[in-house]
């Protein structure tokens, strides 16, 4: 729907605040802002949407409102997986997983999880950038075009997350391919999505079988961990294997799929402006700065975070009842201008006292918000210190974009250099 038919006279201004603005999503483009984001902040920072599913849901999309919805717990991410709620989409994973961290916490493996999840392990950055170098190296060879996608974005993240579970990188073809199932956005529930979500938790049991095979100093990852707590620990004697892979098939699936997805968007959005490579390449210090404004940038998630009141609230001019889904729409929030001082340039060197909220905020802030930064920087790194020419093979208005996906995400990537 454009800003002209949003301000027409059947959803314009003067539409009451229950009245249906729009149909959401927004556009499946990743690399160039819906043009409804500014006329919503403005003129409707709390709208009235029909999401897939054709449920009512509040679109939030400004940032101090956004914020508000995020930190507030009377919002919450457990309950979007309750039966007989509104939706955003057809759930293709089990309820349960929804609150995966809470789940985490409440088995009592959260100091397991985290540790896994640190960036500073030792060896990490080395063998990431080893793996990096590798996945160029066969890019090169194979010669241009090649699609950067498939050749280096999704196996790197499949590599880091291989690497931090303790699976074999050699196994990550079948792990991302059920994530095109996983990750579906379909308006109605079907019935093999269960099928592949088990698929894959039987892997990770398996897995772990290998992993207590192991000699204890032998062991590897988050499982190898996992091994020692079923063997060592008698308060984990509670846990099942399946509780275990669970944690690990829900962590490989966010975590891969979300760096990725980055990853390529992050890449694309430089690849429009070559002078930015140059920049990176002269002072690699910028680094870590970069990647956060990379990161603000990005405009992966296009379904929003959803949340399910747990009691009437009120968030700006609107009263949201309990029981109502609240979607934070996340490219609202990071080029709100009340929030960032020239929001539609990226800029590299960019200095905010406003954090972005690409990894959430309050008690569902992204616990691997600094292994995902990690990964980005050193696949950056590596990329424009590589391929200095690096450039898009293709014209940008003829990539093909996914659609019914959690992602938006562009099928390849093609580059040359």
């Amino acid at each position: 729907m454009s800003v002209e038919q949003l301000e027409g006279p059947e959803t314009g201004r003067g539409a009451g605040p229950d009245e249906v603005l729009l149909d959401f999503p927004l556009s499946r483009r990743g690399d160039v802002l819906p043009e409804e984001c500014a006329w919503l902040r403005e003129k409707a920072p709390v709208a009235k949407v029909r999401t897939l599913t054709g449920d009512p849901a509040w679109l939030v999309s400004s940032y101090a409102l956004a914020k508000q919805v995020l930190e507030d717990e009377r919002f919450s991410l457990k309950d979007t997986a309750n039966a007989g709620v509104p939706r955003q989409y057809a759930l293709t994973i089990p309820p349960e997983v929804v609150n995966n961290m809470g789940n985490i916490n409440s088995a009592g493996l959260r100091n397991a999880v985290m540790k896994a999840l640190n960036p500073r392990q030792k060896g990490l950055r080395d063998r990431l950038r080893a793996i990096a170098g590798s996945l160029l190296d066969a890019i090169v060879a194979e010669g241009a075009p090649a699609d950067l996608r498939a050749g280096f974005a999704d196996p790197f993240s499949a590599a880091l997350h291989c690497q931090v579970l303790g699976v074999p990188y050699e196994d990550r073809r079948r792990l991302m391919s059920g994530l095109d199932v996983a990750f579906m956005t379909a308006r109605e529930p079907f019935a093999d999505s269960a099928l592949n979500w088990y698929k894959d938790v039987g892997y990770f049991v398996e897995q772990l079988k290998v992993q207590l095979a192991l000699p204890t100093e032998e062991r590897t990852g988050l499982l190898g961990t996992f091994a020692e707590l079923k063997e060592a620990d008698p308060e984990s004697a509670h846990l099942t294997d399946d509780m275990f892979a669970t944690v690990a098939v829900s962590l490989f699936g966010a975590g891969a799929v979300s760096t990725s997805a980055f990853l390529v968007l992050a890449v694309l959005a430089l690849l429009q402006r070559p002078e930015l490579i140059g920049y990176l390449r002269a002072h690699p210090e910028r680094m870590g700065k970069a990647v956060d404004e990379l990161l603000r940038w990005n405009l992966s998630v296009g379904d929003g975070l959803p949340r399910i009141a747990m009691a009437d609230v009120r968030v700006g001019d609107v009263l949201v009842k309990e029981g109502e889904l609240v979607l934070v729409l996340l490219e609202g929030a990071n080029f709100d201008p009340e929030a960032f001082e020239n929001p539609d340039e990226l800029d590299l060197e960019r200095e905010s006292a406003n954090a972005h909220l690409a990894f959430g905020a309050g008690r569902h802030f992204c616990p691997a918000s600094a292994l995902g930064r990690a990964h980005a920087e050193i696949a950056l790194e590596v990329l424009v210190e590589r391929l200095p020419g690096l450039r898009l093979a293709v014209p940008a208005e003829n990539l093909v974009w996914r659609t019914g996906f959690i992602k938006r995400l562009p099928e390849r990537l093609p580059v040359a250099w």
